[in-house]
């Protein structure tokens, strides 16, 4: 995971993602880089929109919630839990979204 935090890292501060950089942030993290792992990662990365990809991400949490009527098992729980539940998902998302503009 240090790899990819290494590029979101740099997408959020402007900087190219290559292999120089990505190896500089996992250093300054005190990460081992290993060069093959770097490599990869740049090369996957190339074709991608990083801020798309990560909007994508945190987006599909939302869209995969289920719409309709809960199951009888889920209706006994108080609706104070689920509304509790909803603000704690929502929070983490928009913290998320806040470390990348």
């Amino acid at each position: 995971m240090e790899y990819v935090y290494a590029a979101m890292l740099l997408h959020s501060a402007e900087n190219e993602i290559n292999e120089k950089n990505v190896g500089a942030v996992l250093k300054a993290a005190g990460v081992s880089g290993d060069n093959a792992r770097v490599k990869a990662l740049v090369a996957s990365l190339d074709d991608v929109d990083i801020g798309e990809a990560m909007s994508a991400a945190i987006a599909a949490p939302v869209a995969a919630a289920p719409s309709g009527a809960a199951p009888a098992a889920d209706a006994a729980a108080p609706a104070e839990e689920a509304a509790a539940e909803e603000e704690e998902d929502d929070a983490s998302f928009e913290g998320l979204g806040s470390l990348f503009g």
